[in-house]
């Protein structure tokens, strides 16, 4: 059976590979070893661009050719104007931001489409483990303990379609997917769905 990271990078590869039109500009925010837009770049044509502020991420892009910029997504998001790319990109990034509101609202500036991918931390298993252990899941999708995890801000589901309601936000389609990262799901996503993809649009 695949490990479930392999599983995650062809989940997004597929989805918003589908989602994308062809000749789009896409920014990638948080785009790691930039496996996405290079896939985006040979299978659609893309004209894209990644950021990310871990160093040796960034090198991993420059070796693919990918094209990439250094440094904070927020500051780079200010620097671009209304509607300058087509798609705008957080793929298992969100919960990883400092301020996740800002950086989407500006992403849905500069960008006409955004596609959002995330682990839902309402997923039935995490709150099991949470209910019987007092503490914060510990799987293939997050193996390390607190002082290790990543995710500054974990989102479920439920939270993140509240915030997309509050703050005026379409959601044009989206996906639901289970425990395997491949099965879609229609029935009590926010419990039963260990992944969620969101393509959004501002209502303005």
């Amino acid at each position: 059976m695949k490990p479930v990271h392999n599983s995650k990078r062809e989940t997004d590869l597929q989805i918003i590979g589908e989602w994308i039109e062809p000749g789009s500009r896409v920014l990638d925010l948080g785009c790691g070893r930039g496996v996405l837009l290079e896939n985006l770049r040979q299978k659609r044509q893309v004209n894209g661009i990644g950021v990310d502020t871990d160093v040796n991420k960034v090198e991993s892009c420059v070796k693919r050719g990918v094209p990439v910029y250094q440094g904070d997504a927020e500051t780079l998001l200010k620097t671009f104007e209304r509607a300058h790319f087509d798609w705008v990109v957080l793929s298992r990034t969100v919960q990883e931001l400092e301020n996740p509101a800002t950086v989407i609202e500006e992403a849905l500036r500069v960008g006409k489409r955004l596609a959002v991918g995330f682990a839902n931390h309402g997923y039935w298993r995490n709150r099991l483990c949470t209910l019987l252990s007092g503490s914060p899941a510990r799987n293939e999708i997050h193996p390390a303990p607190w002082p290790m995890q990543r995710p500054h801000n974990p989102v479920s589901i439920a939270e993140f379609e509240e915030f997309c309601k509050e703050k005026g936000l379409r959601i044009i389609k989206h996906k639901y997917l289970g425990g395997d990262w491949k099965s879609e799901l229609s029935f009590r996503p926010s419990l039963r769905a260990a992944y969620a993809l969101y393509a959004l649009g501002s209502e303005g």
